[in-house]
C-alpha cells in the first residue's frame, strides 16, 4: 500500500507550531501523521523581552529589538521547503494553513509545486487578484475594525523593523476586542489560554502581486478552502471571493470547499471536526 500522506501545518500571525498541539493528537488518533513548522523568528526562536511579563514595562517593550526584524516572506517560503523536501522522502503531503499562513504555502506552491500533492487554506489568505493589504480596502473587510486593536500596538514598526503586539494586556476593551475579532464563541478561560500562546512580534513583510497565485504552478495543485463559518477576522464574504478569484484562475482545477462552524481559533481548541475533515481529504 502507498505511504499514507504527511500533513504539514502552517501557522499564522504571532502564533507558532504549539497552537497546533490539539490537532495533531486527533490526528494521531485517527492514524495520520503531522509535522507543525514554526516560521522563523516564532517558537522557540521567538523574542520574549523581560519587559514583555509582569509587571510590564512598556516605554522598554517599545524598544527592544526582536528576533524577526529583517525575516521576509521569503526566509519563510524557504523554511517550509526545507520541511516538504524532508516529508516528501516518506510519501505524500498535504499542506495546511491557517489566516497569515495563506501567504506563505501560496509562494511555497508557487516555487515547488512538486512537493504538495494537496493544499489546504482554512480561513487563510489566498491572495489572487489583489495583494493582501489591498484586501482590507475591499467591502468584504468593512466590518472589520482594525483600529480597535491600535491601543496594543508597542513601538514603532518603521524604527523596530516588525510588527509587535501586547497580548498581555489586562485592557478589558482591547481584550474585548481580540476576543470579538478571534474567538467570540470561546469561553474567556479558553479565549486567554490561547492568547498566552501567541508571540508579542510578527514580521512585516506579506508579499508582493509577484508571491500571488499562480496558475501555472499554484493552479495545478489539487486544493480545499475550509470556511470558517463564523470568522470575525477573516469574514465568510472575503474566504469566498478568494474561493471565487482562484476558480476564474484556474476553473480546470476549483477549490474543493469545505465549511466548519465557529472563530477563527475554535477549529484548533475544539480540533475534532477539523482532523475528522482533513482525514476524509487523506483517505482522498
Amino acid at each position: 500500500m502507498p505511504n499514507p500522506p504527511t500533513f504539514i501545518l502552517v501557522h499564522g500571525a504571532f502564533a507558532n507550531s504549539f497552537s497546533f498541539a490539539p490537532l495533531q493528537a486527533e490526528l494521531a488518533l485517527l492514524g495520520h501523521r503531522s509535522a507543525a513548522v514554526d516560521l522563523p523568528g516564532h517558537g522557540f526562536e521567538a523574542t520574549f523581552p523581560a519587559a514583555y511579563q509582569a509587571p510590564q514595562d512598556l516605554k522598554a517593550l517599545a524598544a527592544e529589538p526582536g528576533s524577526i526584524r529583517g525575516v521576509t516572506l521569503a526566509d519563510n517560503v524557504a523554511r517550509v521547503i526545507e520541511v516538504l523536501e524532508r516529508a516528501k522522502q516518506n510519501g505524500p503531503t498535504v499542506l495546511v494553513a491557517h489566516s497569515r499562513g495563506g501567504i506563505t504555502i501560496t509562494a511555497v506552491a508557487n516555487a515547488r509545486p512538486e512537493l504538495i500533492d494537496r493544499i489546504v487554506y482554512v480561513s487563510a489568505w489566498c491572495p489572487v487578484e489583489l495583494d493582501v493589504s489591498d484586501y482590507y480596502a475591499q467591502p468584504e473587510m468593512a466590518d472589520v475594525d482594525t483600529r480597535s486593536f491600535a491601543a496594543t500596538l508597542v513601538g514603532n514598526p518603521a524604527e523596530l523593523g516588525l510588527l509587535r503586539t501586547n497580548f498581555r494586556t489586562a485592557d478589558a476593551t482591547a481584550l474585548a476586542a481580540f476576543k470579538r475579532a478571534f474567538g467570540a464563541d470561546l469561553t474567556d478561560d479558553e479565549f486567554r489560554t490561547f492568547l498566552n500562546t501567541f508571540q508579542p512580534d510578527e514580521n512585516l513583510d506579506a508579499g508582493t502581486s509577484a508571491d500571488r497565485a499562480q496558475a501555472t504552478t499554484w493552479g495545478r495543485i489539487p486544493k480545499t478552502y475550509v470556511r470558517l463559518a463564523a470568522d470575525a477576522s477573516l469574514p465568510l464574504a472575503v474566504q469566498d471571493r478568494m474561493i471565487r478569484e482562484a476558480d476564474a484562475l484556474t476553473p480546470d482545477n476549483p477549490f474543493d470547499v469545505r465549511t466548519l462552524d465557529g472563530s477563527h481559533l475554535r477549529w484548533l481548541v475544539h480540533p475534532r471536526p477539523a482532523a475528522e475533515l482533513l482525514a476524509d481529504l487523506a483517505a482522498r
